[in-house]
């Protein structure tokens, strides 16, 4: 009787036996939880990540491609008018006014088209102001500031190297019929992004106290925020016909 008995004990103790206890079940719970939250950080993080690269690299290639294929379309339309005799393409604004140069910043030409709204930048462009200030273009021959805005990052980053124009560095300009060479003569690394001064016709926070033909490139900095803006002023110092061949400036040779 004595056997049956405890193995009678044997047999209904072995369950508890088995259970986990409170503390190692709390302790699994949390385990669990962590384990959910590391995964839903790596969710996000590998969002973010797309998201940068999207961001900074496929806006780049969508908005080079549409600058290209807008700069093939104003070439063209040069080209034809040279044939035609017909009314000069700078002075069209929808199809874009002309080329800019600068070598210290970009070994390609960028496209210049009227207005500075996201919606024409996006494009890989650089836009002249139309507002606050309205710029002066330099094919009207006047004096004024011949202000533009380009991305620095995304978009085009047309001007993300703004930051490598030094005092001298040229600037030019290619329109149909001419080549408007200017020289950097002052920059702002920083502004407050409501600081218009800095496109009035005389920018005398460049140094400069009259009337002359100048150039004001401005973009966003630092680079990725949007936060304050980055100046740089030039200074026409000659004009040049275009050529038939279109023969480049020494500047840009």
């Amino acid at each position: 009787m004595a056997s049956t008995t405890e193995g009678t004990e044997e047999h209904t103790a072995a369950p508890a036996s088995r259970r986990p206890p409170a503390r190692r079940r709390g302790m699994g719970r949390i385990a669990m939880a962590v384990s959910v939250f590391g995964e839903l950080l790596i969710t996000a993080g590998l969002v973010l990540g797309l998201f940068v690269v999207y961001s900074l690299w496929w806006t780049n290639v969508v908005a080079d491609r549409a600058a290209d294929k807008q700069a093939d379309k104003v070439r063209d339309i040069w080209a034809q008018q040279d044939e035609d005799s017909g009314r000069p393409a700078e002075y069209d604004a929808k199809n874009g006014i002309g080329f800019l140069h600068v070598p210290a910043m970009t070994k390609g030409e960028i496209l210049v088209e009227k207005g500075t709204t996201s919606k024409i930048l996006n494009d890989g462009v650089a836009g002249y102001y139309t507002d606050p200030v309205k710029a002066a273009l330099p094919t009207s021959g006047k004096k004024g500031n011949f202000s533009l805005a380009a991305h620095r990052d995304g978009h085009g980053a047309k001007f993300h190297n703004i930051h490598k124009l030094e005092k001298g560095d040229p600037i030019v300009f290619e329109t149909k019929d001419k080549w408007y060479v200017y020289k950097v003569y002052a920059v702002l690394p920083e502004t407050s992004k409501y600081n218009v001064k800095v496109l009035s016709a005389v920018p005398k926070e460049s140094g400069k106290t009259k009337a002359g033909r100048y150039i004001t490139l401005t973009t966003c900095t630092p680079v990725y925020t949007s936060r304050y803006r980055y100046v740089v002023w030039g200074e026409l110092e000659r004009v040049e016909k275009v050529d038939e061949e279109r023969t480049l400036p020494e500047e840009l040779r």
